[in-house]
């Protein structure tokens, strides 16, 4: 199978996933108890039933499911999500807003997750059983096991509160108005800490996998016979040890990268990231229905996306492997 043919299937794999996320999303959200026309009219403060009506005539709520579902996807497919009952702006610019943000977030964390789960996990696979493994593997089972949004409130009260390093909350200082690398330095510190809260749960592990494919390589008869002709061991650990344990930990960081893109809620919301995950919870609880259906497509699509480069990026790492087989 060709590279072309296999990026189009792709492709189109991810066309009948976004369709698939359409329909599922739009008959769970309606589903949910309550109704969109009636919230708004609470935060407008207008809640009479005239009103209500209103609201449900000029958003097209008052139509069978079947009509909604049907005009709603033909303004997808022109790519048209509709526009937001809340903010009365369009989804689609409203969700490009806030996708950057947690790219960066996601982007920063992945990549402090991987460069410290790689180290962290050789080290431990140089010598199984000795204190370094013991603690390296200890450190790696607490990160795991503690709850995100519980690690991220303490780093609040240590770092922000009690030392008063880095800032708690938000993208950036209100009200600074920074340019350049002044506003550039001021986000990387805001970013730190929610980086470091998502990183150090997915660094251990990738600890832990990294060890557990190190450890089993070494004993691979092919590794042996590289030391018996008088390799030394920095070039096994290079050519055979680490190139081989890297496979199986492409594969589960592009996984950890689809997960990033949607599932940040916690983390962003307890540090009041602007991302998308602040964005879905604010949709929720505004019953916005259009903005939370933008959020599923967008999100499914970049799923998609870091499949495939996934899938690619696999190829690279081993060349006897083929896109599609």
């Amino acid at each position: 199978m060709s590279k072309l043919t296999y990026i189009a299937g792709r492709l189109v794999r991810t066309l009948m996933l976004t369709v698939a996320v359409v329909l599922l999303s739009f008959f769970l959200i309606r589903l949910a108890p309550g109704d969109a026309a009636t919230v708004m009219a609470g935060q407008s403060g207008y809640a009479d039933e005239t009103f209500i009506k209103s609201l449900r005539l000029e958003y097209g709520l008052d139509r069978p499911l079947p009509v909604q579902l049907w005009k709603y996807g033909a303004a997808v497919a022109r790519g048209d999500l509709g526009l937001s009952y809340e903010r009365r702006q369009p989804v689609l610019d409203v969700v490009l807003d806030r996708l950057p943000n947690t790219l960066l977030l996601d982007g920063f964390a992945l990549v402090v997750a991987l460069a410290g789960g790689l180290t962290l996990g050789a080290f431990a696979a140089r010598r199984p059983g000795s204190a370094g493994d013991a603690g390296v593997t200890t450190l790696a089972m607490l990160f795991y096991a503690v709850p995100q949004f519980w690690l991220g409130m303490m780093a609040v009260l240590v770092f922000s509160v009690w030392l008063n390093w880095l800032p708690p909350f938000g993208l950036e200082s209100i009200g600074a108005d920074h340019k350049g690398l002044l506003r550039a330095a001021d986000i990387a510190q805001h970013m730190l800490l929610p980086g470091m809260t998502l990183a150090l749960y997915y660094m251990a592990g990738y600890a832990r996998l990294t060890r557990a494919q190190m450890i089993e390589i070494a004993e691979q008869d092919f590794v042996k016979t590289a030391r018996a002709k008088g390799l030394s061991e920095r070039q096994v650990m290079r050519r055979h040890i680490r190139r081989n344990a890297l496979i199986p930990i492409i594969t589960y960081a592009g996984l950890q990268a689809s997960i990033l893109v949607g599932g940040t809620v916690l983390v962003e919301n307890v540090f009041s990231w602007p991302g998308i995950g602040t964005l879905a919870y604010e949709a929720v609880t505004a019953r916005d229905n259009p903005l939370l259906l933008g959020i599923f497509i967008v999100t499914s699509v970049l799923v998609g996306f870091f499949n495939l480069l996934t899938d690619i990026a696999y190829t690279l790492a081993d060349p006897r492997m083929e896109l599609g087989a």
